[in-house]
C-alpha cells in the first residue's frame, strides 16, 4: 500500500502544469489501474488436469502469438516466452506450467516496455500498456474454458 500511495504521490508532483483536480484525477487512474494490474495477474493462472493440460499449454502459446507485440523466443514444456520489446509501448508476454498434482497450474505474466519511468513512476506508456496488459490477462481463462474441453 505504501507503494501505491508513493506511486500517486509522484504522479501529482510530475503532472505540475495541469489542473490540482487533473492531478488528482490521474492519480487516483494510476492507483485504480495498478490495483486492476496486481488483480488480472492473480486471475491470469489456470489449473488443469491430465486429460486437457497438453492442449491448454498449446493454447497458451496461441494466445500469447496472438497477443504480444513481439515474437516467442522460447516454447517447451514448462515455459513460453517472448522477446524483450525493442519499442516503448510494446507488450510481451510470458507463460509457465508449473506441475500440481496429476495435471498442472499455467500462469501467463506480462510486461510493456515505457509503462514505468525510473523509480516505479508511471512511464510515458503507461495507460496504453495497462489497457493492453489488462485485456489480455483478463481475458486469457475465458479463452482456455471456450476452446480446451473439460477446462
Amino acid at each position: 500500500m505504501k507503494r501505491i500511495t508513493a506511486f500517486a504521490f509522484v504522479a501529482l508532483v510530475l503532472v505540475g502544469c495541469s489542473s490540482p483536480e487533473k492531478q488528482v484525477q490521474q492519480a487516483q487512474q494510476f492507483v485504480h489501474n495498478e490495483s486492476s494490474l496486481a488483480e488480472a495477474q492473480r486471475n491470469a493462472a489456470v489449473n488443469c488436469g491430465p486429460a486437457n493440460c497438453d492442449a491448454a499449454w498449446a493454447l497458451t502459446k496461441r494466445y500469447i502469438q496472438q497477443h504480444s507485440d513481439t515474437p516467442i523466443t522460447r516454447a517447451d514444456e514448462v515455459a513460453i516466452d517472448t522477446d524483450v520489446p525493442s519499442g516503448s509501448g510494446k507488450a510481451a508476454f510470458s507463460a509457465t506450467r508449473v506441475a500440481k498434482g496429476t495435471g498442472a497450474t499455467l500462469t501467463l505474466f506480462a510486461q510493456c516496455r515505457g509503462m514505468y519511468a525510473s523509480d516505479s513512476e508511471r512511464g510515458s506508456d503507461y495507460n496504453e500498456c495497462a489497457e493492453k496488459i489488462l485485456k489480455t490477462q483478463n481475458g486469457y481463462v475465458a479463452f482456455l474454458n471456450a476452446h480446451v474441453p473439460g477446462q
